[in-house]
């Protein structure tokens, strides 16, 4: 019983140290919860955005930092004694400077893992419109050509299978696990790319140019590094089918804008998906927004944001937040 009250006192006494800032809200939907966070912490302030000038003043009583894509650099970090705690609410980290928060004392955490099921169904779905036409088929109807056909169907544009197509998926994470899990189910062959410029094969890979040539469809789940940094090149492009489709749910910087917008104008591809740019937002007058093209297609960084993917995101920070606060290391970067 004492054990009991011991333990129950030093979990409030470690609570009422940590006041935790959420700066970047709005990079969440309105209908996620925080009710798990605010299980675990005194009390939390959260702001819709924060720029840069704005951390400082925001986080000085803060005990806790809660980030999306808000910058935190060393320099801001030496002016933040009182921190203990960076919860990066993504799995990319290159918005903390995590060495610099290391030599403070600082522990920085980040969450992976929640967005397999959001990705794979954002895959599958652009690669079902694109094989399936469907939107050009309720537009057929829409403008009454089935109603006044002579049989009982309207053919329009071709609809192909995807079963025995050729599935590439460069970057063999949780989330291009997910995907192509998925596409076995389509009875697709799968093919798993290996790292550029890789020496030998591993088991149940294939060398990253016979991706690119022999796949109908590629997708892409890589991180950025300064190997896969627009990657998807002039060559690489050149190298691809012509009747192949390109879909991009990682991070934009992949690929090499001014490379893709040729390869599209000219046919080089069939057709591109992609839902991440090398700036976000983007500018008005990004190259590939004022395109124009109709083999084209460009969503708002949002295959991750299924409403079950953010909520398990969240919960995952609270998660680490009660690791930190149990003197444990759970998803620990630093």
């Amino acid at each position: 019983m004492l054990a009991a009250t011991i333990l129950a006192l030093v979990d409030y006494y470690l609570r009422t140290l940590m006041h935790a800032v959420f700066l970047d809200l709005q990079t969440f939907s309105a209908n996620v919860s925080l009710d798990c966070i605010k299980a675990q912490v005194t009390a939390i302030t959260c702001y819709q955005t924060t720029t840069q000038s704005q951390i400082l003043t925001r986080c000085k009583n803060a005990d806790i930092i809660i980030t999306n894509k808000v910058e935190l650099t060393a320099d801001l970090l030496k002016q933040l004694p009182q921190l203990s705690l960076i919860c990066i609410a993504a799995t990319g980290t290159n918005n903390v400077d995590s060495n610099a928060a290391a030599q403070l004392a600082i522990a920085v955490t980040n969450v992976s893992g929640y967005a397999n099921n959001s990705v794979a169904q954002y895959v599958f779905s652009q690669i079902c419109h694109f094989y399936s036409q469907t939107q050009h088929h309720h537009k057929n109807t829409e403008q009454g050509l089935w109603q006044t056909s002579d049989t009982f169907c309207y053919h329009g544009k071709a609809i192909t299978e995807i079963a025995g197509k050729t599935l590439g998926i460069i970057g063999y994470g949780s989330l291009g696990k997910s995907v192509a899990k998925i596409a076995q189910a389509f009875e697709m062959k799968v093919l798993i790319a290996e790292r550029k410029n890789s020496k030998t094969i591993r088991a149940n890979r294939t060398s990253l140019q016979q991706v690119i040539e022999q796949s109908d469809i590629l997708s892409l789940h890589c991180p950025q590094t300064p190997e896969t940094t627009q990657l998807v090149n002039e060559q690489f492009l050149t190298d691809m089918k012509s009747t192949a489709m390109l879909i991009n749910s990682a991070r934009g910087a992949l690929i090499d804008n001014q490379a893709l917008l040729m390869a599209l104008q000219q046919q080089q591809i069939s057709y591109a998906v992609l839902d991440v740019l090398d700036q976000e937002p983007p500018p008005a007058d990004h190259l590939l927004l004022t395109s124009g093209l109709t083999n084209l297609k460009i969503t708002a960084h949002i295959a991750w944001a299924s409403t079950e993917a953010q909520q398990k995101l969240l919960d995952i920070i609270a998660k680490n937040i009660k690791s930190f606060n149990n003197n444990q290391q759970l998803n620990r970067i630093n």
